[in-house]
């Protein structure tokens, strides 16, 4: 029974009724590898150890995902995820995978995309590992509980300027020129405005019952005049249940990202992503004065915690609000109780 190193991991060599086993122990700290030797030589004296199953990451994946398309709505994103996932660490088990590896992906990935992406993926792996456990393919620690996640920073966000948006209105296509107005003048997700139907619609009241899909409830939102006028022109030209559909296919909108990007780009703008347009639409009601709980109802988030990031910009608002307060033309001088007695000693 001893430790065996191979590049910088710690692998428990042990037998168990004779049979030889190595395991990876998951760290290169010795320290930690002998607990995790001193753990499985227990288990094999209780007669309690189980024999790791050696899955490779890419077979389990495939498992995985029939899971999720049973069971998550967003599966499409997971398997998005795992492609990122499964390219770095390539084909291994998922025994190989320990803190160490994690990290180093958690690395790699920040070279590339924001925290908020990465912690996202790593919550996937935490998710698959306990899933793996649980259908006993997998046994031994979660690698990624021992990983710490990346601190975000919800705070920062882009928004549009006017001329920003009128770059990149005039750099797109009719179609999309509709659903970029459309959202930012009601705060709609993406996948809330391609899968928004005409059932929901009440022009007569200029309001919409969409579905919010974070939460699977309806939020009635008012319409402005902008978003009132893209509805009955589309209404003049109605086409299946659907509000906005791809005149290509008659269906609705899936994705428009590469349209986007494109219409981004030929404005000479960077960053800028769907998600854009409903910060800017948040951004220009707190400007505006409208208050948090109304812009929380508006952009129907659960509790107003979210809401909170945008509070700092509507500083406008903010100073109007301290200017109301009236200064006074008498001066109030507050005198100290014992004034005259200090003043009399």
């Amino acid at each position: 029974m001893a430790l065996i190193r191979r590049g910088r991991i710690w692998w428990a060599d042990f037998y168990v009724h004779k049979e030889r086993i190595r395991e990876s122990t998951g760290t290169s700290n010795r320290r930690e590898a002998e607990k995790f030797l001193a753990l499985r030589i227990s288990e094999s004296e209780r007669g309690v150890f189980v024999k790791p199953v050696r899955m490779p990451l890419a077979e389990f994946g495939e498992r995985y995902v029939m899971h999720a398309k049973n069971h998550k709505r967003s599966w499409k994103r997971d398997v998005q995820m795992f492609g990122h996932l499964q390219g770095f660490f390539g084909n291994v088990s998922l025994n190989d995978i320990g803190p160490m590896q994690v990290e180093a992906y958690q690395d790699a990935r920040m070279q590339k995309v924001c925290p908020a992406t990465v912690n996202r993926e790593l919550a996937l792996l935490k998710h698959m590992f306990n899933l793996a456990e649980r259908w006993q393919v997998y046994h031994g620690k979660n690698p990624v509980r021992l990983v710490s996640f990346l601190r975000e920073d919800n705070l920062q966000f882009q928004t549009l300027s006017e001329d920003e948006e009128q770059k990149l209105l005039s750099s797109s296509p009719p179609y999309l020129r509709e659903l970029i107005l459309f959202a930012i003048h009601t705060g709609l997700r993406s996948g809330e405005i391609f899968n928004l139907k005409w059932e929901v619609v009440n022009l007569d009241t200029k309001r919409i019952r969409p579905l919010v899909l974070k939460t699977r409830r309806s939020l009635e939102l008012p319409l402005n005049e902008t978003a009132y006028e893209i509805l009955a022109s589309r209404h003049a030209v109605k086409h299946g249940p659907y509000v906005f559909y791809n005149a290509g296919t008659g269906d609705r909108f899936k994705d428009v990202k590469n349209g986007l990007q494109t219409a981004v780009t030929r404005a000479g703008l960077s960053g800028i992503t769907w998600h854009t347009f409903r910060h800017t639409f948040a951004s220009r009601l707190t400007l505006s004065g409208v208050d948090l709980v109304t812009v929380k109802e508006l952009l129907g988030h659960s509790t107003i915690t979210v809401t909170m990031r945008y509070a700092h910009s509507n500083m406008e608002a903010k100073t109007r609000g301290v200017a109301r307060l009236k200064r006074s033309h008498k001066m109030v001088t507050v005198v100290p109780r014992n004034w005259k007695k200090a003043k009399s000693s």
